[in-house]
Order: structure tokens, then sequence, then C-alpha cells
């Protein structure tokens, strides 16, 4: 026993001797002075970890990061870096008596462009970052003009142009219908395409092309929609294809007809016939057809075993199963209109006043950025509300027992745009010259932007349609979107859909029922054209004389 325990003392004093001399036990981690980021600027604004700056110089950018230890080893390793081409091509120095680190980029920064900044956590710096350091920034507007100075009328012009061009070299061949947007191939969209047969009618009128090319892609639209395009109860679907006429489903349930877009469609083709109806013998006969278009709607179908109101949508595997009426106030008020013209399938007045205008609830009264909104949702909603309906139908002279619609419609846009300017939400880039929120494309996908639901996202259509109501505002809008984002926005069919400043995003895509109103609008405001087509149809006459309309 006492051998036994002499032997495990020894065993015991190697160790021990062996851990001194190191022969068997790893050596302690080095202790490394601790690094973390006290103060930080971005070309001498201060920031914050996670925040994030606007409209920086466009020069190279300037990173201070203040630590609470001095730096002992300008090499940052994989510690820094920068997004998208700045990279990791910048240059490193110390400042602040080697307690703040200067980090400059070789680049400069590309003008409206988003960037960010990481800092990692690890060793560097000759010591321990304890904690990651980022944030985001976007580069300023270039405020150098794109393109030579014009005068407004020739921007005009040159906008309406290039917007009429979607609808005249981008139609699709076969059908002479509106894409839906840029790259939809085959699918073609009944509302926008109303709207493409005022802008044909506008590119005659402006000389874009001739009254028989004009003429020719009309008849061409007509004669597809009269022999090929599927229809339900007269009522075309939102979406076709432009080949061979058959529905393209918008939703599951929605692969019947659109009541509100076959209005739309409706809207252009009655004007086109106010131009053609005195024309040639083949006008004459295009005219013929598009009455029987116009006829073959039948309006009262759509309110659903003949209730007060419309429903938008009928399906024939689904019947009623969308069930949306359509009730105001918004972008379908011609659909009450034309259903109360009809001159075959015509609906009483109390369903536009129990339906549409749900026995004067749809009225408002309340002020909004100082301004009284006469009817509508609060603050009035996107601007396509003011657009749409109105492409023929002429708010000027409109009234009826719920509304001036002139009033309405200048009320809204001037309520928008004067939001804009308030800019609440603090979105990069709103100003009296950048504004106008409705639906549009958005970096997240498709959404219907208001001052209610503001996004950050803004569409040219939305100050560009608005002309007649805010000529000076719109008109400065138009200026900024071509001389100072030209670059971004201008491309062969006009304005691209929208931009998100705060995001440094700008759509590529043209979107049909965004197009549309910009070249009619703009025309409206300049000559008065297409309402003084539209309102001078006998039917359409009627039916505002039904519904107590003072036009």
């Amino acid at each position: 026993m006492k051998i036994f325990y002499i032997c495990l003392v020894l065993a015991s004093l190697i160790i021990e001797g062996c851990s001194k001399n190191g022969s068997t036990q790893s050596p302690a981690p080095p202790e490394y002075t601790q690094l973390t980021v006290v103060k930080a600027t971005l070309n001498g604004q201060p920031v914050t970890n996670g925040s994030a700056l606007y409209g920086i110089a466009n020069h190279p950018a300037q990173v201070l990061l203040s630590f609470n230890n001095v730096i002992t080893n300008v090499s940052v390793n994989s510690l820094v870096s920068f997004s998208g081409s700045l990279g990791t091509n910048y240059t490193v120095a110390l400042a602040s008596h080697d307690s703040a680190l200067s980090i400059t980029t070789d680049a400069s920064l590309t003008p409206v462009s988003r960037y960010s900044f990481q800092l990692t956590q690890g060793t560097g710096l000759g010591g321990l970052v304890t904690a990651g350091f980022s944030f985001s920034f976007v580069s300023q507007i270039d405020s150098t003009a794109k393109f030579p100075a014009i005068t407004d009328d020739s921007l005009l012009t040159l906008i309406e142009r290039n917007t009429f061009r979607y609808f005249y070299d981008y139609a699709h061949p076969v059908s002479g219908l509106a894409r839906e947007r840029t790259g939809s191939g085959e699918t073609v969209t009944i509302g926008g395409s109303g709207f493409g047969v005022m802008a044909i009618l506008v590119g005659i009128h402006r000389g874009f092309i001739t009254r028989t090319q004009g003429f020719q892609r009309i008849n061409k639209i007509v004669n597809f929609l009269d022999s090929t395009a599927q229809t339900f109860h007269g009522v075309f679907p939102h979406w076709m294809n432009g080949s061979t006429g058959q529905v393209i489903p918008f939703s599951t349930q929605d692969n019947g007809g659109d009541l509100v877009e076959t209005s739309y469609m409706m809207e252009g083709l009655l004007t086109a016939y106010e131009f053609f109806k005195n024309g040639s013998a083949e006008e004459q006969a295009m005219c013929q057809v598009i009455q029987k278009l116009w006829q073959n709607v039948d309006w009262n179908w759509y309110r659903q075993n003949n209730q007060n109101t419309l429903y938008w949508h009928w399906s024939p595997n689904y019947g009623w199963a969308m069930n949306m009426q359509i009730n105001g106030y918004n972008e379908a008020m011609i659909a009450y209109v034309l259903a109360a013209s009809s001159p075959t399938h015509p609906v009483p007045a109390a369903v536009y006043n129990q339906g549409w205008a749900q026995n004067g609830a749809i009225r408002n009264g309340k002020t909004f950025e100082g301004i009284m909104l006469p009817v509508g949702a609060d603050y009035g909603g996107p601007l396509f509300f003011a657009h749409y309906s109105f492409l023929g139908l002429d708010p000027r002279n409109l009234q009826d027992q719920y509304a001036n619609y002139w009033q309405q419609n200048v009320a809204q846009t001037e309520i928008n745009n004067r939001y804009c300017i308030s800019n609440p939400k603090g979105w990069y880039g709103y100003s009296a010259q950048c504004w106008g929120l409705t639906a549009s494309d958005d970096p997240s996908g498709y959404d219907a932007a208001s001052p209610t639901n503001d996004l950050g996202t803004i569409a040219p259509t939305a100050a560009l349609s608005s002309m007649p109501y805010t000529p000076a505002q719109s008109l400065q809008a138009a200026r900024f979107y071509y001389y100072q984002l030209g670059d971004k926005l201008w491309g062969t069919y006009g304005f691209a859909d929208a931009f998100n400043l705060s995001q440094a995003w700008f759509d590529t895509q043209y979107l049909a029922i965004d197009e549309g109103p910009i070249i009619v609008m703009i025309e409206n405001y300049r000559s008065h054209f297409l309402w003084d087509l539209f309102m001078q149809n006998s039917d359409v006459q009627n039916g505002l004389t039904k519904l107590g309309f003072s036009y």
C-alpha cells in the first residue's frame, strides 16, 4: 500500500513538471484588445448600426469608424466590405490618435444607386471586433439634364409619341390588342386595349400615323373582338390570348367576363365610333360592328338576378363565386354610366343610386391636406380613380346629386400632390417635382399605392395622367422625370412604369393600363379631343340624363 502511494506522488510530480515545460499542455489563448464601434460617419454624416442614409454625394464614400480602444494594425482582412462594384476596393488609414479607422472607396458612387457597408465580428485591427456594424446608403440624383432642353409643348408631344408606340408598335400582331405589359407574350388586356384604341386616335390626331393607318389598326381590333374573342353574355375577360381570343384566367375563379375591363374597352370603342361614323364606307362598316359589340353587352345579366347593383365578374365554371359588387367610389364609375346608356340592355337609375352610390354613402366631405374631398375614401385613394373612367367621360361640367366630378378629380389629385410634398413617412426623393401615388409595379411586386398605402414608390402615370387637373404640378413632374431621371426612366415607349428612390429601384416594364391614361389625358388637357368625341355619343348622353347628371 505504501509503495502504491509513493508511485502516485511520483506520477503527479512528473505530470506537473511536464506542464511547466510546456510539453503536454496547450498554451493559453492570447489576450485580445476588445474593439467596439462607438461612433460612425459616412462622408461626415452620423450613421448608426442598421440604419440607412440617402442622397449621398456621388464621389468616393468615406466611412469613419471610431472605436473604444486604440487600433494597432490597419489590416482589416475580410472584416470590411461594401456591396456591389465597390467591393473591397478601398483605402484604409488610421485617424483620431489611432482610435478611428478611415475607409475610403477607390471609386465614386453611381447616381441613384443603393449600397451597403459591413464590418463583421472577428479578429483584426490588432484586436477582437466584438460586434458587427452595418448600414445602407443611396447615392444622390445626378442633377445634370439627361436630354437637351425643349419647350413644354414639345415635351408633351414627345411623351405622347413614345407612349403611343406601346399601343401601335408593340401591339399583338394577330389581334392588334395591347399586350398586358412588356414581355407578356400572348397575354393581351381588354381594359388596356380600350385605352389603346383611344391612344391610336390620338396618334391620328397628332399626325404620328395617318387616318388610314389608324383605321386599319382599330378595324383589326374590332374584327378580332367580333369574330374571335371569347365573351360571356357579351362581356370580355380581363385577359385573353392575342392569337386565339380564348380567356386567360386573371385568377382561378376569374376566368369569365370582367364587366369593368369591358367598360374600358367600350369607352374606347364608342370614342372610335364617333371619330369614324361619318367616314368612308369601310369606316362606317367598322362602326356597325362596334355598335354590335356595344349592343351585345348584357349589363342586366351582371346584376346577378336583377339586384340593384352591378357585379364585376361572372364565370361559366364558377358562376358568381367571386361575388364582387361594383360599389363606389373607385375607378369603375364608367361601368354604371355605360350600363345606363345601353340601347339594348339598360339598367334603371336605381342600380346606380343603390349599387354605385350606395344611397349616398359614397359622399365624404371631409378635408385632407387642406382640401375638401366630395366623395370616396379618405385621402382619395390611388390616382387612377381620377383617370380610368374619365378618359372619355368629360368631368369638366359633370355633376350629379353626389358630387361635381371636376371638383372631385382636382381635389383628389391635389391631395395626392400635397401629401407627397409633406411626405409624412420620410421617403427619399418625394418633392413638388416627384410625386404621384397610384397602382403600379413596386419593388415587391404590384400594389395600389395611395396616401393611406404609401410604399415609397412613384408611378409617372399618376402625375402625368392628372395633367388636366393639376397642369402646373404635372408639368413639373414631367420635366423632372425626363430631364433628371431620364437616363433611368425614359425609353422607347415613354416612361417606365414606376420607381422607388429610397430603394434606388427603377422598373424596366411598361404596363398597358398605366401607359394608356398618360397619352389620353395629356391629349384631353391639350385639346379635349377624346372628351369631345365620347361625350357626343347619343347613347351616353341618354344614360347620363337618366342618371340625373348635368354635363
